[in-house]
């Protein structure tokens, strides 16, 4: 029986994860729920799911969680922390760890998973942004196996079989929707709404990533991570704007060969490629009719109306903790947009003005890593506070 710890359970791709290891429950199982502070839903999963562990990041939340238990899921012990959640994924509570904390926040849960060589079901683009070198530096010496989730990374990962990319791979060609705004003018964007910018056309997913996928900063940091997992540098990775979202990304080989993975926009996909990685298991996700789709189109992106892209191509060239800069500039500058304190052309403006503020420097250690993290997050809240950043600022 496959044991199953889920980091990040009351969000989309938790939900997602949950649904693909319900359908087989003959041979996996739910072991660990973790959420951030929502007691009262990963109260509802656990009654539903009954896992032996149920952990909240907010330990202002674990009295509530501990008496919701005692009806809800009576054989579930109660935790709370990040340390107590490290504890049980690098312990003898499961065996693969589905790592879908958003932001900075899931860094310490997924390397503790690496570190115990778990199977790791990584979600967390911020765990590859921030630490990338340490991440798979520490799968590698644990025998850890990493499956990406992101179904642009997932897609590599299932054209190359599980293994790095190597001297046969002339390029990797991630896809991307293009967001909501895609073939809108920078002019037009200036007074685009939270709630505008939330609404993916594709994809289901938290408003933090729906924001990162409008701004293009996603495949910023994805180009990032695929440096990461697959060993490449950033002048063989690209990225086409694909509206369909049905070609989830491409690896060109030497000999003049491109394999692409194509599926249904579905996170259910990739999670069960990683729950039963190598064999293929049912997904609850439908055939996909290319006759009905039609035509599949791509584009590049356009950088000068998005200039996030850009500048996440900047910083994994520049190396060392120019990546945990940008990720943690940009973290505050989506925080702020989706508060209403700054426009949406701020989040990128936000962004190159910490990174040309602050120099990068070698990424020595997850503490070098912190102090680089909350560097960032200063100067940017000081620039919102005191800067042009408040001009502008969406109507409702």
């Amino acid at each position: 029986m496959q044991r199953v710890a889920v980091l990040g359970a009351t969000g989309s791709i938790g939900g997602s994860a949950l649904d693909v290891i319900a359908r087989h429950g003959g041979s996996m199982r739910a072991s660990v729920l973790a959420a951030g502070g929502n007691v009262d839903a990963l109260l509802v999963l656990c009654a539903h799911h009954r896992p032996d562990h149920a952990v909240i990041g907010d330990v202002a939340g674990l009295a509530r969680l501990r008496d919701g238990l005692g009806e809800a899921s009576p054989g579930t012990q109660a935790h709370a922390g990040p340390q107590a959640l490290a504890d049980l994924v690098s312990g003898d509570a499961c065996d693969t760890v589905v790592a879908a904390i958003v932001g900075a926040a899931g860094l310490d849960s997924t390397l503790a998973a690496a570190r115990a060589g778990k199977r790791l079901l990584l979600a967390n683009k911020e765990s590859l942004v921030l630490a990338g070198e340490l991440l798979t530096g520490a799968a590698a010496a644990a025998g850890a196996t990493i499956v990406p989730i992101d179904s642009e990374h997932n897609a590599i990962f299932q054209c190359l079989h599980g293994r790095e990319a190597g001297a046969d791979v002339r390029r990797i060609t991630l896809t991307a929707s293009g967001g909501p705004f895609r073939g809108r003018s920078r002019a037009e964007l200036a007074a685009v709404t939270p709630a505008q910018a939330v609404a993916h056309p594709k994809w289901s997913m938290g408003p933090k990533i729906s924001v990162d996928s409008a701004t293009l900063m996603n495949k910023g940091l994805e180009l990032i991570e695929a440096h990461h997992l697959f060993g490449l540098p950033g002048a063989r990775l690209d990225v086409l704007v694909h509206p369909q979202s049905l070609v989830h990304s491409l690896v060109e080989f030497v000999d003049g060969s491109t394999l692409a993975q194509l599926g249904l926009p579905d996170m259910r996909t990739a999670l069960a490629v990683g729950l039963g990685w190598p064999r293929r298991i049912d997904s609850g996700v439908g055939t996909l009719d290319l006759a009905r789709h039609g035509r599949l189109e791509f584009e590049p992106p356009d950088l000068d109306t998005f200039p996030c892209l850009r500048l996440a191509r900047e910083a994994l060239d520049a190396g060392g903790t120019a990546p945990a800069l940008l990720n943690a500039a940009n973290e505050v500058a989506v925080s702020a947009f989706l508060q209403g304190r700054i426009g949406f052309l701020s989040i990128p403006a936000l962004v190159d003005d910490t990174l040309a503020a602050i120099a990068s420097w070698p990424a020595t250690s997850l503490a070098v890593l912190g102090e680089a993290d909350a560097a960032a997050r200063r100067h940017a809240e000081q620039a919102i506070a005191t800067g042009p950043f408040l001009m502008s600022r969406p109507h409702a």
